[in-house]
């Protein structure tokens, strides 16, 4: 079953179809965007109950509807997973004792592993190393090593850890002042008089490397994507463009306008892209090195879709060029012909010249003077043409 169109491209449709021009049929449109006519009545008859037009319930009062469903459900979740945690935690004889076995009896209960954690401030990986091997043979005998240790801790509390590893040498352990060292921090086993141990900041994320070096070429689609921004005034502030290009066949796959520039941007044109092209596991994404191309959300949502990333030098406009000529021809046709009052009137030029005019009726010479629309029906197999 083919997934939905991104929100983002029903809303520019919609737009289309109701600022199109004189003598210009919903027909028309209908092949300019490249959807079904049913699909684009139906849209229109949302976009009127959500405007107040036409009786219904409009998309945001489902959408909170659900939402708050989503939450009450979550709320159960997290009031169950207290009660239960309130009954066990008492039974823990020792400072720090783990509490992965309530969480596999909440899990085996039908309770969400995520919710569980989340509630007791678990991390989830660490659970599920020990879910595989509960009890290790160096667990046991760490254990067996931190035993001194802890009796001499819960005996005098203002004990620091070399203290505590003379206390263990006198037991009879054998343990060096760094070992006791770790064991004191593994465990928190810190002296009432030390010095608070503060969080040490994140570090960025990783710059990643050029995988692509100017070599702009594909042999099919969702192999290579080019990603840009691109920004232009209006009446009413700055208007921005995050658009995505498919080398293959110099198609833009997926694209987001926003009124702020921000990461939310990139990621919502990723999404949007994703959600149209559907198989995209290990596709290379390459860009320059904005901000909003490193931060840490794009980087989840790669590894979400579990694409690579690739990045260009700084400085060296060239590295992504194939995206910057593309720029330059929506400039010359769409942002630089007049002066635009409102960022809906630019948004719908720029929706419209993509759609309608780049996609289905330039031809280019290095697609065999064939449109982007027609090289991909050409050159693919109709389960990998795009939605």
């Amino acid at each position: 079953m083919p997934k939905p169109y991104p929100q983002e491209f029903r809303e520019d449709v919609v737009r289309g179809a109701g600022n199109r021009g004189p003598g210009v049929t919903v027909e028309q449109v209908v092949a300019d965007f490249g959807v079904h006519a049913m699909t684009l009545w139906k849209w229109m008859r949302r976009a009127d109950i959500d405007d107040g037009v036409k009786p219904g319930t409009t998309s945001q009062e489902s959408a909170e509807l659900r939402d708050a469903r989503r939450r009450i459900k979550l709320l159960e979740q997290e009031n169950e997973v207290l009660r239960r945690a309130a009954a066990y935690l008492p039974q823990a004889n020792l400072p720090g004792k783990r509490i992965y076995p309530l969480v596999k009896e909440l899990a085996g209960d039908g309770m969400p592993v995520t919710v569980a954690c989340r509630v007791l401030k678990l991390a989830r990986q660490p659970y599920y190393r020990w879910l595989d091997d509960p009890v290790t043979p160096t667990e046991l005998a760490e254990a067996h090593r931190a035993h001194a240790p802890f009796a001499a801790h819960r005996d005098d509390p203002e004990f620091g850890y070399r203290f505590l590893a003379d206390e263990a040498r006198d037991a009879g352990a054998v343990m060096a002042d760094r070992t006791a060292w770790r064991i004191c921090r593994d465990n928190q086993w810190w002296s009432v008089f030390g010095k608070k141990r503060g969080r040490t900041k994140k570090a960025g994320p990783p710059v990643h490397d050029d995988l692509v070096n100017r070599a702009f070429t594909a042999t099919g689609p969702n192999q290579l994507w080019l990603t840009d921004i691109t920004e232009h005034p209006t009446g009413e502030g700055k208007l921005y463009l995050c658009a995505v290009k498919d080398v293959f066949s110099n198609r833009i796959v997926g694209y987001s306008i926003d009124a702020r520039m921000k990461s939310r941007l990139a990621v919502t044109a990723l999404d949007n892209t994703v959600a149209r092209r559907q198989d995209v596991a290990g596709c290379i994404l390459h860009s320059d090195r904005g901000s909003q191309f490193r931060s840490r959300k794009l980087v989840q949502a790669l590894g979400r879709h579990q694409m690579a990333r690739s990045i260009g030098r700084v400085g060296a406009a060239g590295d992504n060029a194939a995206m910057e000529s593309f720029f330059s021809l929506l400039q010359k046709n769409v942002l630089d012909r007049r002066t635009w009052a409102t960022r809906e009137e630019l948004r719908i030029a720029i929706v419209t010249w993509i759609e309608r005019t780049y996609h289905r009726r330039r031809r280019q010479a290095a697609l065999g003077r064939l449109t982007p629309v027609e090289y991909e029906s050409v050159m693919t197999t109709p389960a990998l043409q795009a939605a």
